[in-house]
């Protein structure tokens, strides 16, 4: 019996060293992180707001336009948070009836950076010659802050807008900005959008499904 007790012992022992040796303790798990998408929790929290306003559409002002752009000068503005999947979000970007735009923002593979992109359209669907530039953030910028500077692709699709910076600025409830700025020029672009007051929803960006 001696012999018994002890085998039995041992078994208990290995069990308990199997597992750890003590009882789980919830409260000492470490929690997961915001998002698994990115290694920082303020681009985590960025997402996360714009990802909450998914299916929602926004009146914008514009508030920098230099030099002047005919385009964009006493049109309507408005924004759309379309698309919404694990590792994207497409927000249109109609001005007037042109329908043309969409930024979209992923992340990087290594989860270090987030990425916008702009993908532009023609109303048959087709890709415009100039699309898919922009950049990663070269930071985790903040919570309500995130910049882009361009990109290889970018400067070799556009030599000019190889020092374009693109900032977007996110308050949730209160404000959206879209801004670019060309380093070394006077090139400024500023759109601000109410989030306070969500519009009708606009129909879908040229090229969508």
């Amino acid at each position: 019996m001696p012999n018994a007790r002890r085998g039995v012992s041992l078994l208990l022992f290995g069990l308990l060293t199997a597992c750890g040796g003590e009882p789980a303790n919830d409260e000492a798990e470490t929690e997961p992180p915001v998002s698994s998408l990115f290694a920082s929790a303020e681009q985590s929290d960025f997402w996360e707001s714009l990802e909450a306003m998914c299916g929602q559409a926004f009146m914008g002002t514009l508030v920098e336009n230099e030099p002047p752009s005919a385009d964009f000068e006493g049109q309507a503005l408005v924004m759309h948070v379309r698309e919404c999947s694990d590792d994207e979000i497409r927000v249109p970007f109609f001005v007037g009836e042109d329908r043309s735009r969409t930024w979209v923002f992923t992340p990087s593979m290594d989860g270090q950076a987030m990425r916008l992109k702009h993908d532009h359209r023609h109303e048959d669907g087709t890709e415009d010659e100039v699309t898919q530039y922009g950049g990663d953030t070269a930071d985790f910028g903040t919570a309500t802050r995130q910049s882009f500077p361009a990109d290889a692709f970018t400067a070799e699709l556009v030599p000019a807008a190889s020092t374009n910076v693109w900032t977007v600025e996110l308050i949730p409830g209160e404000l959206f900005a879209y801004r670019l700025r060309r380093e070394g020029t006077d090139r400024r672009f500023r759109v601000e959008f109410d989030l306070s007051q969500p519009t009708e929803v606009p129909p879908p960006p040229w090229g969508s499904d």
